[in-house]
């Protein structure tokens, strides 16, 4: 068989989390590239796969295992690439890698599986039919206001526990009315995940203290036009299901961000001719 890359997301809290597919993937490989060894090795036999060669790769010596790793895959070596948690190159090493092999004609296959982003934006209930991951936050105050300020569309971004009270307080400061949401460890024992306008978060985490991995999700700022299309859609299925039209509309403005009143016109205009 020849050898090829795999890049396999890992759970990001819950170790039940991961797909049969990833499984059978880290099974298989000859390989397995990761972040923290001992991490890995506690995810391997919790679904009790056999010891695999493991070997560190992480952003302190991803440059010097690039060359590496592409000689063993270019000499049949199936190498199964994992981060810490969720999936591999989203704020997290393994585009070195990636392109190392695309460049070399090498194959590499990308699997499905947990991300922090995706799962914090469905938890949300902030509209999810156009967004923008931006990694982590600024730290510097002046490009976090710039982010706020210039980012209209639904923002997903990482942040520490230091520093939530003062993004959401510069978040408050361009768009106090702005919805956003906090999810905090994910998928773990102690999963919160806290809703609210801009200026209600961080009033609540102001002086508070937060531990734990963050997600941040901040909705369309106040006068964004979202598009009808995926809320009249929306709309349409909850009448079909039976809701009245007017406190359908309502809802799906609140999720959406769109005009009650002209969900409500969109609906009547394609329903009542």
């Amino acid at each position: 068989m020849s050898g090829r890359l795999i890049l396999c997301p890992t759970p990001i809290g819950n170790l039940d989390d991961i797909t049969l597919r990833t499984l059978g993937a880290l099974r298989d490989a000859d390989l397995v590239a990761c972040e923290d060894t001992r991490r890995t090795g506690v995810l391997l036999e919790r679904h009790g796969i056999a010891a695999k060669r493991l070997i560190s790769y992480h952003e302190h010596n991803e440059r010097a295992r690039v060359a590496e790793l592409a000689k063993l895959i270019a000499t049949g070596t199936i190498v199964a690439l994992v981060s810490d948690a969720g999936t591999p190159l989203v704020s997290d090493p393994g585009w070195g890698i990636v392109r190392a092999c695309l460049d070399a004609g090498l194959e590499v296959e990308s699997l499905p599986g947990p991300s922090a982003v995706l799962t914090a934006l469905v938890a949300s209930g902030i509209a999810a039919d156009r967004f923008t991951y931006v990694g982590f936050l600024p730290r510097r105050a002046g490009e976090l206001r710039k982010l706020w300020r210039e980012r209209r569309e639904t923002v997903i971004a990482f942040e520490s526990p230091k520093r939530l009270e003062a993004s959401l307080r510069s978040l408050a400061e361009v768009d106090p009315d702005r919805p956003a949401v906090v999810c905090r460890e994910l998928t773990k024992r102690h999963e919160e995940v806290v809703r609210g306008t801009a200026a209600e978060l961080a009033a609540r985490y102001a002086g508070a203290t937060v531990r734990g991995e963050i997600v941040v999700v901040a909705g369309p700022a106040p006068g964004e036009r979202a598009p009808l299309g995926p809320a009249v859609d929306a709309l349409a299925r909850l009448v079909d299901a039976g809701a009245r039209r007017r406190p359908a509309a309502a809802v799906v403005a609140q999720l959406t961000g769109a005009s009650a009143n002209e969900l409500y016109a969109a609906l009547a205009k394609g329903r009542d001719g």
